[in-house]
């Protein structure tokens, strides 16, 4: 299927089975009132955020995974449950929907939670692939629901303080940002063994919209990430953690091109270990000189040829900030700013305390006082939207111009293939 004829397609289906199975709305909720919670997803990362939002009421929890499934009914034995995130939607009485699936099922559950008017927590990155975010977005948009992404370190006091800086022009005017991150996956050959599927896992749920993969423990539960079928790798699983600093500092949206700088050469299954992308971004609000502000990630044990050894050394994953006046250099809970070009005056900082917590508690309170939160999907979709962005140059091999209003790569055909997903017999956005 064309991507235009996908998006107009998932975009009918949206407001055919909304109409079909349309509710009043959420329930308004008190201030000193608990939300009713479906979970989908309880371990691993779906282990941390059901942990967070605890102090509400847990009614329905879901899991592919039996074991799963039990060791958290076991903590909230009066939640229903369920491994299809299908069935616990159709559960009268729950507010709002926690998903922490792998990407690849973030936006099924995700999008038919919001069409059944449920507020959603979805888990980084929003979807796996652009079209995907764009049509989950929307339907945030459309139904007027509070979202929130799974960015927690932007509730935490060491962002907020960046952000103030930059804002406030300590370092001058920004016209350049270098983001690294200590972090590889993939690199790797699709395994041949064909071990049989443990007995407690339901692996055609744990699939859920993808043509068949045979079953492989490279793949579930953890490993996953490596693989494209999957996820998008390091870029997709911290992209929206440090890409989201420049972005929420410089009032940074919509690329303007991206295209890879240096990498591996392209892998069929598996993600790159490593990848040195540059972003081109319109001039923002704290870059006012004409032109347009430089963006490069790094990770995989990459980093900025700038960086002198002994700062590199001490800064594994970070955000470099090049204004007109000095420097400012962060990572989730340190920050420093430089006058000297050369780093000269550099004073190793030392970390805050931040309560990243916060994030989830922010999401429910935007609930209860209909408050946007700040991570909601108008702010983190297009931050999605722009990671993902880097991986389609990957993949296609090309410098992309992109038209972000058509999701469209303009002088690269061949980025299309990887801008939507393929969507088995049975299952549609």
């Amino acid at each position: 299927m064309r991507r235009r004829e996908f998006i107009q397609r998932t975009a009918l289906g949206a407001a055919a089975l909304w109409l079909a199975g349309c509710r009043t709305g959420p329930r308004g909720v008190s201030a000193n009132e608990k939300l009713n919670l479906g979970i989908i997803g309880v371990a691993n990362q779906g282990h941390y955020d059901l942990t967070n939002v605890a102090g509400e009421n847990i009614v329905a929890l879901c899991d592919v995974d039996e074991n799963f499934l039990a060791a958290a009914k076991q903590k909230f034995p009066a939640a229903k449950t369920y491994n299809d995130f299908r069935r616990l939607l159709d559960q009268k009485g729950i507010d709002a929907v926690v998903v922490a699936t792998p990407d690849h099922t973030h936006a099924v559950a995700a999008a038919a939670a919001l069409r059944s008017g449920r507020h959603v927590y979805c888990e980084k990155p929003l979807t796996r692939t652009i079209s995907e975010c764009r049509i989950v977005t929307e339907l945030a948009r459309k139904h007027k629901l509070i979202t929130q992404i799974g960015t927690q370190i932007h509730s935490g006091e060491n962002y907020h303080r960046v952000v103030d800086l930059i804002q406030r022009g300590e370092v001058g005017p920004v016209n350049q940002v270098h983001v690294w991150v200590n972090a590889s996956y993939g690199g790797k050959d699709l395994p041949k063994d064909r071990p049989p599927v443990p007995a407690s896992l339901h692996y055609d749920l744990w699939l859920g919209p993808l043509p068949n993969v045979p079953y492989h423990p490279d793949f579930v539960p953890r490993w996953w990430r490596h693989w494209w079928a999957f996820g998008g790798g390091a870029l997709a699983d911290f992209g929206c953690h440090y890409l989201d600093l420049p972005h929420w500092a410089l009032g940074l949206r919509v690329p303007l091109s991206v295209e890879v700088v240096d990498g591996p050469p392209v892998h069929p299954d598996s993600t790159p270990p490593w990848l040195i992308v540059r972003y081109e971004y319109p001039a923002s609000n704290a870059s006012p000189q004409p032109g347009t502000l430089k963006l490069t990630w790094y990770h995989g044990g990459k980093k900025p040829a700038l960086l002198p050894p002994e700062i590199a050394q001490k800064w594994d994953s970070g955000v470099l900030f090049m204004g007109e006046r000095g420097m400012l250099l962060a990572d989730y809970t340190r920050h420093a700013v430089m006058r000297d070009a050369g780093f000269k005056d550099y004073v190793a900082p030392e970390s805050i305390n931040s309560d990243f917590t916060k994030h989830h508690q922010e999401w429910i309170q935007a609930i209860k006082t209909g408050k946007p939160a700040g991570s909601d999907f108008a702010y983190s979709g297009p931050l999605t939207e722009a990671a993902l962005l880097g991986n389609v140059a990957f993949r296609a091999g090309c410098k992309i111009d992109w038209d972000s209003k058509n999701l469209r790569a303009k002088n690269c055909p061949v980025a299309d293939e990887f801008l939507q997903p393929r969507y088995r017999a049975g299952w549609k956005l």
